[in-house]
């Protein structure tokens, strides 16, 4: 399954899970906000820079705010890659391939388009903002939920798997990153009572508070957190979690082929990196240099899948 029917179904499946990312790093700024009384709007700026768009930002404002950057990267229209834009793109790659979907799945996204579009037709007041973030979780949820249940585990689900797994690691490196750009604490602050506090927010903004206590008890610390969301193979949203998914629906597509493509080999050497790493090993590394490193591996592992499977021809 090779050419533009995978790139249609690889970009929906991205755009979708870049959306929900998006709603869980405004989240994340929200909730810092709330512990950061009597701080200015720079915090915004500096969430705008993890999720890659700040500099879109700075060329249609003169300062950033609290207001401006939650409108920009929810709904801004300007934005490519806010959650109103990433929808309506995921869903016009769906059209695209529609023969190539369930029915289900495919009244899922238009279902998910719908129903956010009406949420975001007018700026969202801070009063309505929970309500509205919860609302783009449960949609993309549903139409994962329909991939799930209805698609046939051939080609065509491991593009859209794959798709969901390179955003997915993204955006939980981007949100880790937060952490560093926009709490990175003075010494005497590491392992205080707010210190922790942040670092819960890290949790709460990909639902992993849950799924943390019941691996490590209620105390929160940085090494546990970090442990939980970078190196643990049973959190989902999880770096070495995805990567290993990437790398499984990668194998399956190269199974019927006489050599591995350099995809495969790329994402095999992505998987490495957290099994032979230790999370004292990436607090000696540097976390903010860590996580770029791994972005930039997943950028060139997703150049590298666009070109062994031929996307534009």
């Amino acid at each position: 399954m090779l050419g533009k029917t995978a790139n249609g179904l690889y970009w929906m499946s991205r755009y979708l899970e870049r959306a929900e990312n998006t709603s869980r790093l405004v989240e994340t700024g929200q909730r810092i906000g709330l512990t950061r009384l009597g701080q200015d709007d720079d915090e915004w700026a500096s969430v705008m820079r993890s999720a890659s768009v700040l500099e879109g930002y700075a060329e249609n404002h003169d300062e950033v705010t609290k207001d401006a950057a939650i409108n920009w990267m929810l709904r801004s229209k300007d934005n490519p890659a806010s959650v109103l834009s990433t929808i309506s793109d995921a869903r016009q790659n769906a059209r695209l391939v529609r023969t190539a979907l369930t029915h289900d799945v495919w009244e899922a996204i238009n279902g998910c388009y719908m129903a956010v579009k009406e949420a975001l037709a007018h700026k969202v007041s801070e009063r309505d903002l929970p309500a509205v973030l919860g609302l783009i979780r449960q949609r993309t949820a549903l139409v994962r939920g329909a991939t799930h249940g209805t698609m046939l585990r051939n080609d065509i689900y491991d593009f859209t798997r794959m798709g969901t797994f390179i955003e997915r690691a993204d955006a939980t490196a981007r949100i880790l990153d937060v952490k560093y750009y926009v709490l990175l604490p003075s010494a005497f602050a590491v392992g205080s009572s707010i210190d922790n506090v942040h670092w819960e927010t890290i949790l709460r903004s990909v639902s992993a508070r849950g799924g943390f206590r019941m691996a490590y008890g209620s105390q929160v610390n940085a090494h546990d957190i970090a442990q939980f969301l970078i190196l643990d193979k049973r959190m989902p949203r999880s770096l070495n979690f995805c990567a290993t998914k990437i790398h499984n629906n990668l194998s399956y597509l190269a199974s019927d082929r006489a050599e591995a493509p350099q995809s495969s080999l790329m994402s095999q050497a992505l998987v490495e990196r957290f099994m032979n790493h230790s999370i004292e090993d990436v607090f000696d590394y540097g976390l903010h240099e860590y996580i770029q490193t791994i972005l930039g591996m997943l950028c060139k592992l997703g150049q590298q899948i666009e070109k062994d499977y031929r996307f534009y021809e």
